[in-house]
């Protein structure tokens, strides 16, 4: 099993995702506050199989980048530049349009929560060059 970790950093809140990079599968994601995504890296570097953490390299970076070097992860930074609006675009791939919202233009339509989760799938996706498949059934992460 190959195991990644994928951060969307903030300085609020953060995107994180775990990913099967062999099944091409999302097995963990949220928004969540920095301190709690610490403690969850933190906790998923330790497993067998998850051997680096992938990094937006866009606003919050630094920080993170600096942490993740104080507690020798491995990290690899990512390209970030366009994944908030792409990350629109797959939420509702994701989760397609119910309702009155279906109805709407793709290009009008704003998901109902913070996609930060979705950016960090994004930047697994870009790193492996596949999309990943994210469960119907997957329950995000919270605080």
């Amino acid at each position: 099993m190959s195991l990644l970790a994928a951060i969307d950093p903030g300085r609020s809140k953060c995107g994180l995702v775990l990913a099967d990079g062999s099944r091409a599968a999302v097995l963990a994601a949220g928004v969540l506050p920095p301190q709690r995504c610490q403690e969850l890296l933190l906790e998923w570097i330790r497993t067998p199989g998850c051997s680096t953490v992938l990094l937006g390299d866009g606003t919050g970076s630094q920080p993170w980048s600096q942490w993740l070097s104080a507690h020798h992860l491995p990290a690899l930074l990512v390209p970030e530049a366009g994944t908030t609006l792409a990350a629109r675009e797959r939420y509702w791939q994701l989760e397609p349009a119910r309702g009155w919202r279906r109805w709407l233009p793709r290009g009008m339509r704003i998901p109902p929560r913070d996609v930060d989760d979705v950016v960090a799938q994004l930047l697994v996706e870009r790193h492996l060059g596949a999309p990943l498949h994210r469960p119907r059934s997957l329950q995000l992460l919270s605080r």
